[in-house]
């Protein structure tokens, strides 16, 4: 497994741990943290053993705190574009294309790029202490990592365009009213309530998980029409596969069923 002083993974059964790393920088992200972040996912999702992910941050402060200020304000906008830029794009899509379910445990602030890795992830549970927001209008920015474009897509776009436009921060309760996380939770419970919720998933089929996140992701991305052509041709797929057929018969035969990611 991937380990360096930015990121560690563990692995406790079938559900993959990557915590960033840095908390004495809030967990911010720089390129060297987010190209060990991709090499981490890309070994766990590599990993036949592991059928969940969970992203969290070290130290019970930041999830992820952002970028650093100081090294934007370095920056002219074509090497920005062609360095930082890139990899952080890259590395949040790799997170929202990865046929792994993908779960954030969010301890404690997420904002700017913590709010746009959240938003790369398919659960989000949170503390119920955690605070967000995308502020980089107050620098004289705006998300550049896929924050403008994947937030208008998950909450209702009036609300949306308000966060983007104030910067303003808001609370684990706000982010579960309009659907941005799953839930709020005690911070002293946070990780066992989101390594439980990853072994309940672990134990459905892999197969079946991957099969169904492209169904998300692709479908997401067509008009309604096709993305229902494509969801009948992906479920005929599916009853190719032994997995569902072992789940109708243990169903039948009213036993647990045994899936082999097959």
């Amino acid at each position: 497994m991937t380990e360096d002083n930015a990121i560690l993974t563990t692995r406790t059964g079938a559900v993959g741990l990557i915590t960033i790393n840095r908390p004495d920088t809030l967990n911010a992200l720089d390129i060297p943290t987010l190209q060990t972040l991709e090499q981490a996912l890309t070994e766990l999702e590599a990993d036949d053993g592991v059928h969940v992910i969970v992203v969290t941050g070290a130290g019970d402060r930041a999830f992820v705190a952002g970028g650093n200020i100081a090294d934007l304000d370095s920056r002219q906008g074509l090497a920005h574009y062609l360095e930082f830029a890139e990899v952080i794009h890259r590395c949040f899509r790799r997170f929202e294309t990865c046929d792994k379910p993908t779960i954030a445990a969010v301890n404690g602030w997420a904002l700017g790029g913590g709010t746009e890795l959240l938003l790369s992830l398919d659960v989000r549970i949170a503390a119920d202490t955690a605070k967000f927001g995308l502020p980089e209008i107050n620098l004289g920015l705006f998300p550049g990592a896929g924050g403008t474009q994947r937030i208008l897509r998950q909450i209702p776009a009036c609300r949306a365009r308000e966060l983007v436009f104030t910067g303003d921060q808001f609370t684990a309760a706000e982010a579960v009213s309009w659907g941005l996380i799953n839930r709020a939770v005690p911070k002293a419970d946070l990780m066992a309530e989101a390594m439980a919720t990853a072994e309940k998933i672990a134990a459905k089929s892999p197969l079946i998980l991957k099969m169904i996140k492209r169904t998300f992701r692709h479908g997401q991305e067509m008009p309604l029409g096709p993305a229902l052509a494509y969801e009948q041709a992906m479920i005929g797929l599916v009853l190719d596969s032994q997995d569902s057929h072992e789940g109708c018969r243990a169903f039948l035969e009213k036993r647990k069923a045994h899936f082999a990611g097959r």
